[in-house]
């Protein structure tokens, strides 16, 4: 047998996280990426991560950050019927005022509260909320003939079969997708209905993963990726003092738990794919031709990913509530910090490195790197004047 050579060019995939409000931070994100030409040739998401994707998908290259703007400020207006300006000065006030107004009277384009009526019913509904204006704001700003093209770029979205418990994938080469697909992957209970399909019901894929990483950089044959994984939630932040801020660190763990054990759990098993490969070439004649050599050479791989690591780390406590706040200020504010970050990290570009050939897994978080450095340079100085008394003291 011989050694495994990687001979496919690198290919950009996008890979976009759950979480509800948050998600225009992935806008911001993907306009950055689309004016310095990182354009996809895979977008993968889950939840609002879906919409988002589909967007990108089902539009062309000139069309898709002014789809994006679209969806993002129509779910944004206000579903109220009082001025609420007067709130911006207390953010904490704002957020949670238009929190309680998502809850109260939905977002419109999006969701909207069940009547009264449908309450005492013979057979009442089983979801606060009816989502049937997404359906139509998904085919007014997707082209969905374009998603299942052969030649556009491919989509996947994540969601859960209810009956059975197991993830399921929808994927723009192996079926059709419709708006359906996309609004199963964002049907997280009990605030939004089950969408059938094909019989099957299904929920929010963010109840059993939160992002489709593993799928995209999984499927055979795997060609060597640049992945832009944004995530909304952080799994790094401050020790919380207040009950309120408890509850936002607790939800952003719980989240963010699940992509860095995915992402860790890819890296260890690729980089055994790679050990499986150098292991070929060194073994014996004799040995490289068992059925265990060989079945071990099926799997190894020699493809090489890099992931690019953009997580939404706001600069101050948004609450709980924050991933259902859609005020039009914070979305705005969320959209502008995803399109920084994302500059920024184009713009140290840590993937041009020179790559180890037998390393199969690269991952690159640029903020995170730069707030170590800046942590660690801190601590430095801080010792610096006990050092400095210490040296004085022994004179």
């Amino acid at each position: 047998m011989k050694k495994k050579t990687a001979a496919t060019p690198e290919k950009i995939a996008l890979v976009l996280q759950g979480g509800g409000a948050l998600g225009s931070y992935q806008a911001g994100v993907y306009s950055a990426l689309a004016a310095a030409n990182y354009l996809p040739d895979w977008v993968a998401g889950i939840s609002i991560g879906a919409i988002n994707a589909a967007i990108i998908a089902g539009n062309p290259p000139e069309s898709r950050v002014n789809q994006l703007r679209r969806f993002w400020e129509q779910i944004t207006s206000s579903a109220v019927g009082w001025p609420l300006g007067s709130f911006q000065a207390l953010a904490s006030v704002h957020q949670r005022v238009y929190a309680q107004a998502a809850l109260l009277f939905g977002q419109p384009g999006f969701f909207a509260p069940r009547k009264a009526v449908e309450w005492i019913s013979p057979a009442p509904p089983i979801s606060y909320y009816d989502t049937n204006a997404l359906k139509t704001t998904l085919e007014s700003l997707v082209d969905f003939d374009r998603i299942n093209a052969a030649d556009e770029p491919r989509l996947s979205v994540g969601a859960v079969n209810v009956r059975t418990g197991r993830f399921a994938y929808f994927d723009s080469t192996k079926m059709t997708i419709r708006a359906e697909h996309i609004m199963a992957s964002g049907a997280l209970p009990p605030g939004f209905p089950a969408v059938e399909i094909d019989g099957e019901h299904y929920w929010d894929g963010g109840i059993v993963s939160n992002t489709p990483l593993a799928y995209v950089l999984d499927q055979l044959p795997r060609r060597s990726r640049l992945t832009f994984q944004v995530d909304v939630f952080q799994g790094y932040g401050q020790v919380p003092t207040t009950l309120e801020e408890v509850a936002e660190r607790e939800k952003d763990i719980r989240y963010a738990s699940r992509t860095r054990t995915n992402t860790d759990v890819f890296a260890d098993k690729h980089e055994v794919r790679h050990a499986i490969n150098e292991l070929i070439e060194i073994l014996p004649p004799e040995l490289a031709q068992t059925p265990q050599a060989r079945k071990l050479y099926r799997m190894g791989c020699v493809t090489q990913m890099d992931i690019v690591q953009l997580i939404y780390r706001p600069f101050a406590p948004q609450g709980s509530q924050k991933d259902y706040e859609f005020s039009r200020s914070t979305m705005e504010q969320r959209w502008t910090q995803g399109q920084c970050d994302a500059e920024q990290t184009l713009a140290a570009a840590p993937w041009q490195a020179p790559k180890d050939r037998e390393a199969g897994v690269r991952v690159f978080d640029v903020w995170h790197a730069a707030m170590e450095a800046e942590r660690k340079a801190a601590a430095e100085r801080a010792k610096a004047p006990d050092k400095a008394a210490s040296s004085g003291a022994t004179q």
